[in-house]
């Protein structure tokens, strides 16, 4: 008879499959994150209760400055530059997106005078960029 006991092996956690799962999530979320740089175009967006945000690559931002200035895609232009960035949007493609960045300061006439031509070249999908309200999102005044 033998009466020796059989030695029995440590049991070891194998920690590979867990790196190699984390490594794929660490993966995943760095190539669905999308990072948005805004341009260095100081402009005080006026406020809104809404955040909603639907942008495609070939969009034009078109900002203008509370001293009157526009610029297209972050280079400045005349009221001829901006038609001309316009026509050239509608001949790409009519459905672009036009997001017009005014400052509040800025005369209502002067985004209404874009608004006209950017619709005068066809280009009917216009939006105007707001800055969220933190006092509607929360519900709480300031």
């Amino acid at each position: 008879m033998n009466f020796s006991r059989t030695r029995r092996d440590d049991m070891v956690v194998d920690v590979t499959p867990l790196i190699d799962i984390i490594f794929q999530l660490v993966l995943f979320f760095m190539v669905s994150t999308t990072f948005v740089t805004a341009p260095g175009i100081e402009v005080d967006l006026p406020r809104s209760s809404s955040d909603t945000i639907l942008r495609d690559k070939d969009d034009i931002s078109v900002w203008v400055g509370g001293d009157g200035s526009v610029y297209v895609d972050d280079q400045p232009v005349d009221f001829k530059g901006l038609k001309s960035a316009l026509s050239m949007a509608a001949q790409k493609n009519p459905a672009t997106l036009i997001v017009i960045k005014a400052d509040r300061e800025v005369d209502h006439g002067r985004v209404v005078a874009i608004m006209d031509a950017a619709r005068g070249y066809g280009l009917t999908k216009l939006a105007i960029a707001t800055e969220v309200n933190e006092a509607d999102r929360t519900g709480v005044s300031r």
